[in-house]
């Protein structure tokens, strides 16, 4: 991971959700590494690559996503502060290559712990491994979630959930491909629908942008399951 910027290692741990319960000696550990921040649009690690070493998000989005044959992007899933990285851990515990690539989606500050680190604390600090293996299930989890929607819900569903996720206030900043590949459909299909819930009251399409007007409606369209 390369930083734009550093900032000193020091009091993080204390900050960071999920190792509030961790020992001792593991936190000492921790404390030592730098704080590393992000700019929006860096990548951590492209298909191929190995893993280096376990982030941990302590403020920030970082996305995930997988390309297929055809060039066309999927958002696997996003990691924000207490969150983790399916890949990741599943390189380092496993020797798997990643397969994705990961991007921030926002400026973020993160910690990277080496392979060698990550390794110790997993064998020698139960509240880590607790931590690790917890937020493992969690992101499985809504890969799983992820799945069934892209199987079984609507387009329209799964773009008034796309929309309310990433609102900021009563506004995302996102083009219409960033939102296609974070439902798994085309920008086209994503610019129809979009024109579809300008008419009908629910949002404004501006240039970069979509200013929500209707939370309401949205919330109960992206609950429609089929």
């Amino acid at each position: 991971m390369t930083a734009s910027r550093d900032e000193p290692a020091g009091g993080w741990v204390d900050g960071a959700a999920g190792l509030a319960a961790l020992e001792p000696a593991a936190r000492r550990r921790l404390a030592r590494l730098p704080v590393a921040r992000l700019d929006r649009g860096t990548a951590l690690f492209r298909p191929g690559e190995a893993a280096k070493g376990f982030v941990v998000v302590l403020s920030g989005r970082i996305e995930v996503f997988l390309t297929g044959p055809s060039g066309r992007d999927i958002l696997l899933y996003a990691v924000e502060p207490g969150g983790s990285c399916v890949q990741s851990t599943l390189g380092l515990l496993g020797g798997e290559e990643y397969s994705g690539e990961a991007l921030t989606a926002s400026e973020v500050r993160a910690v990277l712990i080496p392979k060698p680190e990550f390794l110790d604390l997993m064998d020698g600090s139960p509240a880590f491994r607790g931590f690790v293996f917890s937020a493992f299930a969690e992101r499985m989890q809504a890969m799983m979630h992820l799945l069934e929607r892209v199987a079984f819900q609507r387009i329209e569903s799964r773009l008034a959930a796309a929309l309310l996720d990433r609102a900021e206030g009563d506004e995302v900043r996102a083009t219409h491909q960033e939102l296609a590949t974070a439902i798994g459909s085309a920008r086209e299909v994503v610019s129809r629908r979009l024109d579809a819930f300008a008419r009908a009251g629910l949002v404004v399409t501006e240039r970069g942008a979509v200013a929500l007007r209707d939370r309401a409606a949205l919330a109960r369209l992206a609950a429609v399951s089929d």
